[in-house]
């Protein structure tokens, strides 16, 4: 894959400033080390609140929270990255003030449980605690292994409170890794199959049972009943065809679903928002979805 080709130049600043900070190699570290590492890197990007952004944590349903207040009734739940083990409300929290910002939606940041100490289902189980503890209306919404778990928790969820749709970021949601976009962008800047590989088992005592809905809702064999979707992928990433099979899926089915590939991004490009001008039109259709969805309307023309 010719990357110099599919990147722009300023892609390709964004990440040599986050491997300034996050070597590729990181993946072989120790999982302190990781934390360490990752959490270095998500505060040299950090943006800080748009004016009159406020939070303050909670704790919802048993687990600690952020919340950061906007008009109701609706709410967003949105569940950080970070391959279900490193991240939480510090790594993802002016991602998640710019979505208060600009949806006007109090949003609420969920600081799951992470892997290793703590094995499937715990990060699982308690997003779907928080999610029960609000009620909704929701709008669920998270990038990476947030994906997952928004999207694991919208199918355990359906018909138990009001889903008002879900917003899956570049979603691992467990695709053959012996296939497409793995295989071809399994070398891709930021995210290596290779990663992949890694995080894949550490959230069990074993293989990933992916069978199960919990680990990998695109083989979930039900896919009715899911609220409207938004599911966007980066084109360089190995992780690229979940979002599109998993939007297909829930099509099949009689659902809404819009998926959109951001041509020339790579794995993580949240971060890449205010400085990568494809990554601030995606970010500008993930906010303005969120929005949508809040709202209970569809956005998009099929």
């Amino acid at each position: 894959m010719d990357y110099q080709k599919l990147i722009d130049a300023p892609t390709w600043a964004f990440i040599a400033r986050t491997e300034s900070f996050y070597p590729p190699e990181t993946a072989s570290y120790s999982i302190d080390r990781q934390r360490e590492v990752y959490n270095r890197m998500c505060r040299a990007f950090f943006q800080g609140y748009p004016p009159g952004v406020t939070a303050h944590d909670r704790v919802i349903g048993g687990v600690p929270c952020r919340v950061y207040p906007g008009a109701g009734p609706a709410q967003v739940l949105y569940l950080h990255g970070g391959g279900l083990v490193v991240g939480g409300l510090d790594s993802h929290d002016d991602v998640c003030a710019e979505i208060r910002a600009r949806t006007g939606l109090t949003v609420v940041s969920a600081d799951y449980r992470l892997a290793p100490e703590n094995l499937h289902p715990a990060a699982f189980d308690d997003v779907c605690a928080v999610a029960l503890a609000l009620e909704g209306p929701l709008v669920l919404a998270g990038d990476s292994s947030g994906g997952n778990l928004a999207a694991a928790a919208s199918h355990a969820l359906r018909g138990r409170i009001r889903l008002l749709g879900q917003v899956l970021i570049y979603p691992g949601l467990g695709g053959d890794i012996d296939r497409g976009s793995f295989i071809a962008h399994a070398h891709a800047p930021m995210l290596t199959r290779a990663d992949l590989i890694f995080y894949k088992d550490i959230n069990h005592s074993g293989p990933a049972p992916l069978d199960d809905p919990t680990v990998a809702p695109l083989n979930d064999p039900d896919f009715s009943g899911l609220p409207p979707t938004l599911t966007v992928s980066a084109e360089c990433d190995p992780e690229a065809d979940d979002a599109r099979d998993y939007a297909e899926k829930v099509r099949a089915a009689g659902g809404l679903a819009h998926t959109s590939c951001a041509m020339g991004l790579v794995h993580g490009y949240l971060r890449a928002r205010t400085t990568v001008p494809k990554a601030a039109a995606s970010f500008t259709l993930i906010v303005e979805t969120i929005a949508a969805f809040a709202h209970g309307t569809w956005p998009f023309e099929e």
